[in-house]
């Protein structure tokens, strides 16, 4: 059932919190990895979520949060400036998205035709959620999300995440009303409490963690070495913003690119980055597990999104409840993210299909295989990698490439909207 603005509070609140519970496992392994306080993650992403609704008139459903793009650049800069340095590099990263989206309102978006053509789109999406199945894999098998250690046994782990994932589709595919809306929930609760027979569930951080406390802000310093390490490395996530509006777009049948339009979500996103960092947070970006879950719950309403946000800045003080979502096992969340990254996946290929892009034609099978192979094998070129760079690689080759429009499929975004009118 697909919810709807009039929907009552309540349910605007639960599910909510289960997109939250979506995001939550990326939201604090990035700020965990980088050196960053998960709680300070927490809070920045519920008040980046805020101003994103704000500027873009609460008109698309999606959560701002950590972004991984930026894990790679933050260990160097902070290795080579200080951690309160490299977050004034990330404000003046925050300030680029910012000029970028002056820049689309200025010159409209009849540009992105020929930058971002379904060719483009399609096989970065598909990255987005390919590229991230190996960390789904590996939860899912009792590792960590990287892989580099066993966490629970592995007979225990795939039992435990195929239970969470069976539940989890049993409710989003057979139920009706409130219980289709909340699978992810049920898929977490049946897991825990499985996790809890097989004793893999430790409770030791809800008794040692306070009631009530406040995240550990940090204020940046800015230099101009850091801005200038930090800046060329905003550009690339910005192909992943694109990218992740077109793929919300395609989910609830929208075009945002013209309402609220692009430069409204790249001046959102850039304004919850440089906030983000002001505050000693991560930068922030649009989310694609949560894209993930609004296509599998069909639950559209964008002010689901801002009671995920509410709920993140209330978790971010109240240091029991982090601490309780910090213990749901790692298979629990493996298993439901199989699904999840996979229908962000699938967002991609149906780019390609409804666009009626013909990938017999040669210049398309180069930039789809090239495109894919880099995004999901992890390629690397100076500070560019992952998704970033398979962005970055897709438009160059479709720029360079010759061949003709009717060589690209339909056209991304219709001549009519191709302006920068609100």
């Amino acid at each position: 059932m697909q919810s709807t603005p009039n929907e009552p509070v309540w349910r605007q609140v639960i599910s909510g919190a289960q997109m939250l519970l979506v995001a939550f496992g990326a939201l604090v392994l990035m700020p965990l990895i980088t050196g960053m306080d998960p709680n300070v993650a927490l809070f920045t992403a519920g008040i980046g979520t805020l101003l994103f609704q704000i500027i873009t008139g609460g008109q698309i459903p999606i959560f701002l949060a950590s972004s991984f793009a930026f894990i790679a650049p933050i260990i160097a800069a902070k290795a080579k400036f200080g951690m309160e340095e490299t977050l004034g590099g990330l404000v003046a990263a925050g300030i680029l998205y910012m000029l970028l989206s002056a820049l689309v309102k200025w010159r409209g978006t009849g540009f992105l035709n020929r930058l971002l053509p379904p060719v483009v789109i399609g096989p970065v999406i598909m990255v987005i959620g390919l590229s991230l199945a190996p960390v789904a894999v590996n939860m899912a098998m009792g590792k960590a999300g990287d892989g580099s250690a066993q966490l629970v046994p592995y007979t225990t782990a795939i039992l435990i995440a195929m239970a969470s994932l069976a539940t989890t589709i049993v409710f989003a595919v057979f139920t009706k009303g409130i219980f289709r809306l909340i699978p992810i929930l049920f898929g977490v609760l049946v897991g825990y409490v499985l996790s809890a027979f097989a004793g893999i569930v430790d409770l030791t951080p809800i008794r040692e963690a306070v009631w009530l406390g406040l995240p550990n802000f940090v204020a940046p310093e800015f230099t101009w070495a850091a801005i200038l390490f930090m800046i060329p490395v905003a550009i690339a996530p910005a192909v992943e913003h694109i990218g992740d509006i077109l793929a919300i777009g395609t989910v609830t049948r929208k075009d945002y690119l013209k309402k609220p339009g692009l430069h409204r979500t790249l001046l959102g996103d850039g304004v919850a980055t440089s906030t983000a960092a002001l505050l000693g947070g991560p930068p922030n970006t649009t989310y694609s597990e949560v894209t993930g879950a609004v296509m599998l719950t069909r639950n559209f309403n964008p002010r689901v999104m801002i009671w995920a946000a509410v709920v993140a800045i209330v978790l971010a003080f109240i240091g029991k409840f982090g601490a309780a979502l910090q213990t749901i096992p790692v298979p629990v969340m493996g298993g439901i993210l199989c699904l999840l990254f996979g229908s962000i996946a699938v967002v991609g290929l149906n780019t390609l299909i409804r666009h009626h892009v013909d990938l017999s034609e040669s210049r398309n099978l180069v930039i789809a295989g090239v495109t894919l192979v880099f995004g999901i094998g992890g390629m690397v070129i100076g500070q560019v990698e992952g998704i970033a760079l398979c962005g970055l690689v897709a438009i160059g080759l479709n720029l360079v490439l010759p061949g003709g429009q009717a060589g690209w499929g339909d056209s991304t975004i219709p001549p009519q909207q191709a302006s920068g009118s609100e």
